[in-house]
């Protein structure tokens, strides 16, 4: 069986349409047409009726459809390790992050990681804290780095750091040293609040920020790089943990003014797992001792 054969049948399962799959495969009609025909024979079923220039499935081919779209996954999959194994790596191993950890020094962390587990193909998944758990416990991703931490009963969780939050704005044309003191009770009535870019804190946040600060006019912007850029053109204050802030902080770009209307929370930051082996270990163990503040 010819697997070109396959993925004509798919496509053409999908689209119900002989022409607009032979689009999408850039094959002309006619080579579709003979391809599905050479299938049908092959397997000694009929997969489509054709009446009146109309084309859909048999049962059979709603049948065979779920079992083409497996035996092409099984295929790519191999040919992938095939792959891999061509390069040198001899293991895959799959993390599924936060969007949130790509703003801090994970990605510097990884990368020295990494360096030392040259025969390992590192597949780097972002989906959001919600996701993670479901992912590890699924066994779609060898482990999690999560906002949050674990609420099923099969799943690890390290707490590897904590996180204060800071209120940050945008910077002035004073230095920290000559310029006038901030008053951010003004700073937080005078400009957008841009909430809602972490899972964690800001329903809280918000409660007691209103108690002090009634009417606060807020803009959820759900992605922390778009919040971080936006307080970098002017739009609006936030809170964000330190270290996702922590080198435009160094680097100016960012300001943190004293804020002492009330403590200010912090957020942890979860390792979840589902199966611990040496690899997994030495990682939790590593990063645990990294400093990201």
């Amino acid at each position: 069986m010819d697997t070109q054969w396959l993925r004509t049948f798919i496509i053409a399962a999908e689209e119900l349409n002989f022409r607009k799959a032979s689009e999408k495969l850039m094959l002309s009609q006619p080579s579709v047409t003979v391809q599905i025909r050479l299938l049908e024979e092959h397997l000694g079923i009929q997969l489509f009726d054709r009446i009146n220039r109309r084309v859909s499935l048999t049962e059979a081919g709603r049948l065979f459809y779920d079992e083409a779209i497996g035996l092409m996954q099984k295929l790519d999959e191999s040919v992938d390790r095939l792959h891999a194994f061509a390069q040198g790596y001899r293991r895959n191993w799959t993390i599924a992050i936060s969007p949130l950890m790509a703003e801090t020094i994970l990605p510097y962390f990884l990368r020295t990681f990494m360096e030392r587990h040259g025969e390992v193909e590192l597949t780097i998944r972002v989906e959001e804290s919600e996701m993670i758990e479901r992912l590890v416990d699924s066994g779609e991703v060898n482990l999690g780095i999560s906002a949050l931490n674990a609420t099923l009963k099969d799943i690890e969780s390290h707490r590897i750091y904590e996180d204060p939050i800071v209120f940050v704005m945008p910077t002035d044309s004073y230095d920290e040293e000559s310029g006038p003191q901030i008053d951010v009770k003004e700073a937080l009535i005078n400009n957008y609040l841009l909430t809602h870019h972490h899972p964690v804190y800001w329903d809280e946040l918000l409660f007691t920020l209103n108690k002090h600060i009634p009417g606060i006019r807020t803009m959820k912007v759900t992605q922390t790089h778009i919040a971080k850029r936006f307080i970098q053109e002017g739009i609006g204050v936030s809170f964000l943990p330190h270290s996702i802030v922590r080198r435009e902080l160094m680097e100016g770009r960012l300001m943190r003014p004293y804020f002492d209307l009330f403590p200010l929370p912090s957020v942890a930051t979860f390792i979840l797992l589902k199966k611990k082996g040496d690899l997994e270990e030495e990682f939790i163990r590593e990063i645990s001792g990294f400093y990201f503040g």
